[in-house]
């Protein structure tokens, strides 16, 4: 028997490896504090994410019928239901409502501003109830003195000047407002607003002239069907209506826009705490080493004892992992209590119905991710320990490679952590770029810090830091091998790489919005404009010299729903242009400045076979050629052009632009309206909204900044979200850099005991470890900024299609916070190396 047994001489029904785990956890968690820590953040931050969605995605589910104002919805793009989808609406349902969606100008007295009208009938809504700040919403509506009433919400009437009771106007019909609204119960199906919303009867709306022919607007028939098979009322609705440009939504999937948006955000999110986890990997790595660097003699006299290599990897894995089932259960616990706690305000912020509780599934997603993440940063150091021999760890040595079967492993580990995140996040391109940038952010910033701690070994020797010791001091440090400057740039870099990308994105786009986008944009689009209004309205403006353009066409809308005989999002799969009614427009030749990139524009008094030009940056991404056919879905008409021409089709600089420009015979007699684009001084922009508004009651000029404003501002929360995770991944980032300042206090201790025998006061030393950490962080923050600066050129290039410009701003703020980071980590641990009285340490020294 080996001595080793002997001394071990417990149970043999227990492992020996688990024998000697669960000995060497007696000595406590001192040296796994930053390990459970970071793991234990790590987790609970993914963790928080996938309650959140859970939650969302259960109250979607639960009150969908309450979401959509109904069981059921179809919905007619640019028109309302004809006799005979009434016909069917009524043999079919219980109850119908009508609901008419569109937008106009709001004018009281001097004050013009975009609203969002919904005309309702008597029935709406036929499930929930309409938040008002007083009185029922059928009182509110109610007739005052022969003037309808309307309700509108506070930000609306504000902007106005109006107090219940107060009048407007839209179009040329005069309300009264009944009340403020406060919340609709189907707002969550109402998709992305250009303004506030107000509430009035469609009958009330007759004299106005704002639902004339050719009017853009949406109109949607909420049907209640208690009891019904919704997937056979889709199927037959589909079947007789589906062509004719019909939309359904049903209770099972009430607001398809919001779940999408939550699936990709929430996804996004879990990245971002992956990329947490891989900070905290970093700690944990840093951890493990450290741990086995105050085990090395205990390992060695196991060696001599007869231990192999398998036996102390798996006995050091076996005590890790206890640590690391307890750190789990630690983030776990934290985000449960976390959102539980915070759920009542989370879902009065929300837009939607939130049930939040403790399913079992997220928890077990993060659970995974942390084990995996845990286990990856593990085997590292744990492998290189298991191969010295033993005359080497007793003189303090842990390092070497892992052997190819440890290699193989930890590569298995890294794939299924992985392929954990493709499968799970459901956005296999977002995740597999995420975890790829990581991986190449960690690659540079531990290139970058291993090139540090080379360059810091030369300069520490070099002459002309002769006689300048704090700052020798300092860099001689930079430059120790088991020193803490790999791990604080990985840790702290990474957490400000995320930050720094999405800093310089952010700085990127609103420069986009408030400087580019307004010195090319229009100042108005204005829709609605009847035909016999063009004249008119052209001349008027041509009169105006601060108007420096206009640009006019005419406005169909409708649905591709075929590509080459196919359903289109069978060809296309979920391009933009395929997703919903998009503008159409006609035009006997091509407009001024139209630039045909392939194919020919139909001849003047084309009157054969429909046509279509294209255009040609959407048409390479949808993978279409000269000749193939659409069919186009117009007013419930279906149309089947061939594609003979492709153009250019600028869209970014808020301007006219057709993806679909079709020839005038093929809409021959289609009711329609025109748009058109103003472009004037900012300084006239009021007189001139309110000469068109007064002149044109009926049509709806949008002020682009506004409308530029507001969908900023939607942008905003998505913003704070990212902010918000690339914070959690930067408090992981800092907790690794003082569990690493921590593990560095020892040295530091023999360090300042040296300095201070050799002459060099307390102030010097303090001096030379301020030194060593504001270089460590300013370096960190500078890596960071070149990898953040480079991550935001993409997503500024190929996502977002905007010009890219350095932010300095934001630069210096992201190399400010890594020094003043490392600084006081630094710092806080350098007050017991200096109180340390040098003699003792010295005698303690091995």
């Amino acid at each position: 028997m080996r001595p080793l047994d002997l001394l071990l001489s417990v149970p043999l029904s227990v492992p020996l490896s688990v024998r000697l785990a669960l000995r060497e956890l007696r000595g406590g968690l001192a040296g796994f504090r930053v390990f459970l820590l970071c793991l234990a953040l790590g987790v609970a931050a993914i963790a928080a994410v996938g309650l959140v969605r859970a939650g969302i995605e259960r109250g979607l589910a639960d009150q969908g019928s309450a979401l959509l104002g109904g069981d059921a919805e179809m919905k007619f793009t640019y028109r309302r239901a004809g006799p005979e989808e009434l016909a069917w609406m009524a043999a079919h349902t219980a109850r119908v409502s009508e609901m008419i969606d569109f937008r106009s100008l709001a004018v009281a007295g001097e004050e013009r501003a975009l609203t969002q009208i919904k005309a309702v009938d008597d029935l709406y809504p036929l499930v929930g109830t309409v938040g008002l700040s007083s009185v029922t919403l059928a009182e509110a509506l109610a007739m005052q003195n022969g003037t309808p009433g309307a309700v509108m919400e506070q930000v609306l009437a504000d902007r106005l000047g109006l107090k219940p009771g107060s009048t407007f106007r839209l179009g040329t019909q005069g309300f009264h407002l009944g009340a403020v609204l406060v919340r609709e119960p189907d707002t969550a199906t109402a998709g992305f607003a250009l303004g506030p919303r107000t509430i009035v009867r469609t009958g009330d709306l007759a004299k106005s002239g704002l639902l004339a022919q050719g009017t853009l607007c949406d109109s949607h028939y909420r049907l209640l069907v208690p009891g019904a098979d919704l997937e056979a009322l889709k199927t037959d609705a589909q079947a007789a209506f589906g062509d004719k440009g019909m939309g359904w939504t049903d209770s099972r999937n009430a607001a398809p826009g919001v779940a999408r948006f939550v699936d990709r955000m929430g996804a996004f999110l879990i990245l971002v705490g992956l990329a947490g986890l891989a900070v905290g990997g970093v700690g944990v790595a840093s951890a493990v080493r450290a741990y086995l660097d105050e085990k090395t003699k205990v390992i060695a006299t196991l060696r001599v004892l007869g231990a192999e290599g398998g036996l102390i990897f798996a006995s050091y894995l076996i005590q890790i992992g206890i640590l690391a089932v307890f750190g789990i259960v630690t983030g776990l616990a934290l985000a449960a209590i976390g959102i539980l706690a915070a759920g009542p305000l989370i879902a009065a912020a929300l837009p939607f119905p939130v049930e939040f509780g403790v399913p079992l599934r997220p928890l077990a997603e993060a659970a995974l991710y942390g084990a995996l993440s845990a286990l990856l940063f593990t085997l590292w150091p744990l492998s290189r320990a298991e191969r010295l021999r033993a005359a080497a760890l007793y003189r303090g040595g842990i390092g070497g490679w892992p052997r190819p079967g440890r290699m193989v492993l930890i590569l298995a580990v890294a794939a299924a952590l992985v392929g954990a995140a493709v499968w799970l996040s459901g956005t296999w391109t977002l995740a597999l770029s995420t975890l790829g940038g990581v991986a190449a952010a960690l690659a540079v910033l531990g290139i970058v810090a291993l090139g540090l701690q080379r360059l810091a070994r030369r300069l520490a020797r070099a002459p002309m830091l002769r006689g300048r010791l704090a700052l020798r001091a300092a860099v001689a440090a930079l430059g120790a091998p088991r020193g803490e400057t790999v791990a604080a740039v990985l840790s702290l870099g990474l957490g400000l790489s995320v930050l720094a990308t999405i800093g310089q994105i952010d700085a990127n786009f609103r420069t986009a919005i408030l400087r580019e986008l307004p010195t090319r944009a229009p100042s108005f689009f204005v829709l609605d404009i009847q035909d016999d209004q063009m004249a008119p309205f052209q001349a008027m403006l041509a009169a105006n010299p601060a108007v420096t353009k206009v640009e006019a066409a005419p406005m169909l809308r409708g649905l591709i729903i075929k590509i080459n005989g196919r359903p289109a999002r069978e060809v296309v799969g979920d391009h933009w242009v395929v997703m919903g009614d998009r503008g159409i427009t006609f035009s006997e030749a091509p407009p001024a400045g139209t630039k045909i990139t392939e194919g020919a524009w139909w001849p003047a008094g084309y009157a054969g076979p429909p046509q279509i030009s294209f255009a040609a940056d959407e048409a390479r991404e949808m993978g279409l050629k000269l000749g193939d056919t659409m069919v186009l879905n117009i007013l419930g008409r279906d149309i089947e052009a061939a594609i003979t021409s492709f153009r250019k089709v600028d869209f970014s600089g808020a301007g006219m632009g057709f993806v679909t420009t079709i020839n005038p015979g093929a809409v021959a007699g289609a009711p329609h309206s025109s748009i058109a684009t103003v472009y004037a001084a900012p300084e006239a922009e009021a007189a001139i909204l309110k000469g068109l508004s007064d002149a044109f009651p009926n049509i709806t000029a949008i002020p682009v900044k506004e409308a530029i404003g507001r969908a900023a501002d939607a942008l905003a929360a998505i913003g704070t979200a990212t902010r918000w995770a690339a914070a959690a991944v930067l408090v992981t980032g800092l907790a690794v850099l003082i569990g690493a300042a921590a593990a560095g206090t020892r040295a530091r201790e023999y360090e300042a005991a040296v300095l201070r025998v050799l002459g060099a006061g307390r102030g010097r030393i303090l001096a030379s470890f301020a030194l060593r950490a504001a270089m460590t962080g300013v370096l960190a923050g500078l890596v960071a900024l070149g990898v953040g600066a480079t991550a935001a050129w993409a997503v500024c290039r190929f996502v977002m299609e905007v010009p890219y410009q350095f932010a300095p701003v934001s630069a210096l703020v992201i190399v400010a916070a890594g020094m003043l980071a490392t600084l006081a980590a630094g710092l806080a641990y350098a007050i017991r190396p200096l109180s340390a009285r040098p003699a003792g340490v010295l005698r303690s020294a091995e």
